[in-house]
């Protein structure tokens, strides 16, 4: 059967209308020479869409990012699904989803995520004192005023977001704020992101985060988290942790054990396998060239998975290297390749946040199988079904014998 895989499509390149000052993407508006302008032509959007609703997937999952994606406007993302509908089979399952800094929404774009349920993620590194730092706008000026009207309007037309944000040195520190500044604002729905920027020597570059603040920055963040909202603020760390605990599924990309998940997709349809690894000796075709399941069965596209499970020889002997896996690549290769069994740049952080965790974790796993089986046995009980035979599937959703799990303790 083939791998199933999602598309990273970055339809206007690194163009933005920011100038972040840790942005690993913007220097790529001069990746291709020449070119001052990128925005993907239709042709190639009809053709990378076509190509990938010819494959067959479980789902069919678009990922709409930059630079600044929005720079396409509302036309861009209305044949988007013009060409999804058309090339897709039928009952094909899609799934949009776009990321963006969210200083460009209009009420017409927000229309179209909401009545096509694009998920949108939006990049806000809590409040203003802390978001302006680093995220500026083109004359220098800070963007949180700018950020907040954009969600307000993704609000107003009941569009469904989520907040993307980057720790970096501004708010390494204040992973409290940070938080409560989100829900309080009635953000619910978070995702934390490492800020890792090394220079060519594999020094930190001064915006960055180290790995020991990160690391405490995920242990009081989840002390709060724990505390008082495990039911009520979704952590997109956490639920992968818990997800990996409860069902043994690896929904974050960092913690697979293959890097072949995804490819992106520049605005030109060239092909590359990772989001941080958009360099000219990993290019693997172009969506109006070359077929997906060619591009997933070349070799290069192989020797960059198979680097994932090649870890220090330390990671043998950690006690957390079954989640981590080594952590993702970009932490571990340096600019144009390198060993990929060099420690992750954040080793110490990853060691001190699952140190300080897994036993919460493993009690919150326990709590969410019981409540799977209570539900299940309802469930049944109500359906005029007898309780699960010894050998039947357990309900809790293991994927165990019932007599081997949940009814080992009846």
């Amino acid at each position: 059967m083939p791998r199933p895989f999602s598309l990273l499509v970055k339809p206007a390149s690194a163009d933005c209308n920011l100038r972040c000052r840790y942005c690993f993407y913007l220097d790529h508006c001069s990746f291709y020479a020449g070119e001052k302008r990128h925005r993907m032509s239709d042709a190639t959007l009809a053709a990378m869409v076509r190509a990938y609703m010819g494959t067959e997937q479980p789902s069919y999952q678009f990922g709409w990012q930059g630079g600044e994606p929005t720079l396409m406007g509302v036309d861009f993302f209305r044949r988007v699904v013009e060409y999804q509908q058309r090339f897709g089979r039928n009952g094909a399952n899609v799934a949009n989803g776009l990321q963006t800094n969210a200083t460009l929404l209009t009420p017409e774009l927000a229309r179209h995520l909401a009545d096509y349920h694009f998920l949108t993620g939006v990049s806000l590194d809590g409040p203003r004192h802390l978001h302006d730092k680093y995220r500026l706008t083109a004359a220098g000026g800070g963007s949180h005023d700018d950020v907040m009207r954009g969600i307000a309007t993704l609000r107003e037309h009941q569009a469904e977001f989520n907040i993307l944000t980057l720790v970096s040195e501004a708010n390494a520190k204040e992973p409290v704020q940070v938080y409560h500044y989100l829900c309080d604002h009635g953000f619910l729905f978070h995702q934390y992101i490492p800020c890792v920027e090394p220079d060519a020597d594999r020094r930190l570059l001064p915006f960055s985060t180290s790995s020991e603040e990160w690391g405490e920055f995920l242990c009081r963040l989840f002390d709060e988290w724990y505390r008082h909202d495990t039911r009520r603020v979704s952590v997109r760390l956490f639920d992968a942790v818990l997800a990996l605990l409860v069902d043994g599924v690896r929904n974050m990309c960092p913690m697979g054990q293959d890097c072949r998940q995804y490819f992106v997709v520049e605005y030109n349809g060239d092909v590359y396998p990772c989001d941080f690894f958009v360099e000219r000796r990993l290019l693997l075709g172009n969506v109006a060239t070359d077929a997906f399941e060619a591009m997933q069965d070349s070799p290069a596209y192989a020797s960059f998975g198979r680097q994932k499970s090649c870890w220090n020889e330390t990671c043998g002997t950690c006690d957390y290297a079954w989640i981590c896996q080594g952590d993702c690549l970009k932490h571990r290769l340096c600019a144009g390749g390198g060993d990929p069994r060099r420690l992750s740049d954040l080793c110490a952080g990853w060691k001190l946040f699952y140190a300080h965790t897994l036993d919460r974790f493993q009690n919150l796993a326990a709590q969410v199988r019981e409540e799977r089986r209570r539900d299940a046995m309802r469930q049944r009980r109500a359906a005029g079904q007898p309780p699960p035979g010894r050998n039947d599937p357990c309900p809790c959703g293991s994927g165990r014998k019932f007599k081997k799990c949940c009814g080992s303790n009846l």
